[in-house]
């Protein structure tokens, strides 16, 4: 007969994804994951499999949680620039928020820290921003066809430019102490919306 198991294994994935987001994946060990998630080594290794196996798991559960907020927020009806404003403004608050800003964002920590030497990792940091990519270009076409974009304006190269400043935020955020230094930066981009 089968052991049932002891804990919740979605309670548990959430407790690592909290771990690895606020230390990243080299800096926790098995060791710290066997401790602050509260199961034992050969309980994490049968339901997870080993540790980039449950980072690739915890960082599918961040994505999986977040992209569909962004898909809302850019598919309401009515104009469109307003909501592409407010995700810029967001992003950067939460970038220069004290309280959130060491933690970063899990994706964008991701690509720093793993996607250059794991192919695994880098296709789904990809996914993660194809999926803030996407919805940025239709929400960009909208405006455009609704006269809020100037008609010469590239909405595909405008999303690139805000995915590459939505990460940078978090890149700059996590790293200064000025708040400044990410509202600043976000206002500027968005007069290229103007």
């Amino acid at each position: 007969m089968a052991r049932t198991k002891e804990f919740d294994p979605d309670a548990v994935l959430q407790a690592a994804l909290e771990l690895f987001w606020r230390r990243g994946y080299a800096a926790t060990s098995m060791a710290d994951l066997v401790e602050h998630l509260g199961i034992g080594r050969a309980s994490l290794y049968a339901t997870f499999g080993n540790k980039r196996e449950l980072y690739l798991k915890a960082l599918e559960r961040y994505t999986e949680a977040r992209d569909p907020v962004l898909v809302a927020e850019l598919s309401q009806p009515g104009p469109v620039l307003p909501a592409v404003r407010a995700l810029v403004r967001r992003y950067a608050a939460e970038a220069a928020c004290p309280e959130r800003r060491l933690d970063g964002c899990f994706v964008t920590n991701t690509a720093a820290e793993l996607a250059p030497h794991d192919p695994v990792a880098a296709r789904r940091v990809e996914a993660s921003w194809d999926h803030v990519e996407t919805p940025l270009h239709a929400a960009l076409i909208r405006a455009r066809a609704q006269g809020e974009l100037p008609a010469e304006r590239d909405p595909r190269g405008l999303a690139r430019m805000l995915l590459v400043l939505l990460q940078g935020l978090r890149v700059v955020g996590k790293a200064s102490s000025d708040p400044a230094r990410v509202r600043e930066a976000a206002e500027q981009a968005l007069t290229l919306l103007d």
